[in-house]
């Protein structure tokens, strides 16, 4: 696979040519039911039978997006978490190409990641439903010094989820 090099804080600021989603735009209580909403369609799609196939060389089967995803939800987690208990914590960097080899995600058992993924995105769902008004403000930087506030982290976190829904259905998700 060709790693993904691409800094998308771009799609904070204007709507997503491939998927349409248009981050920026979503509210912050509506993060959590976005991130169940798309956790849920990529977590269904494990059900196909093709679910482990690659659709074209160097694009991830199914299975690979949503074990990236399960493991995504965690990081957002832990970053929503450092944000609230530390003052602009800098976050520790992610090499989510690495992480795919190194975890074999295309290997993992799809029965075993949809349940994974499902219980990740809820306690991320959860976190992001937890923050209260004073928090929303409070900021958190990569190592590649990108800010979010913990709104922006959130509209950037759902917009790779929803991105995958389309990275794997071909359908834009309302």
């Amino acid at each position: 696979m060709t790693p993904d090099t691409k800094d998308w804080t771009w799609v904070l600021d204007s709507a997503c040519p491939e998927c349409g989603f248009e981050a920026g735009e979503l509210h912050r209580e509506d993060i959590g039911t976005r991130l169940l909403l798309a956790a849920r369609t990529l977590k269904d799609r494990l059900a196909d039978a093709d679910a482990r196939t690659r659709p074209a060389p160097g694009v991830w089967s199914p299975l690979e997006y949503a074990c990236h995803t399960r493991d995504a939800c965690e990081i957002f987690e832990q970053r929503l978490q450092e944000m609230l208990a530390t003052e602009h914590p800098s976050f520790t960097n992610w090499d989510q190409d690495a992480t795919a080899d190194a975890e074999a995600y295309g290997s993992q058992d799809p029965v075993v990641v949809a349940g994974q993924l499902w219980e990740a995105a809820q306690v991320a769902a959860s976190r992001f439903n937890g923050v209260n008004e004073n928090q929303w403000d409070r900021t958190g930087s990569r190592s590649d010094g990108a800010t979010f506030s913990i709104v922006s982290l959130g509209q950037y976190f759902v917009h790779d989820l929803v991105h995958h829904v389309w990275d794997v259905t071909g359908e834009p998700q309302e």
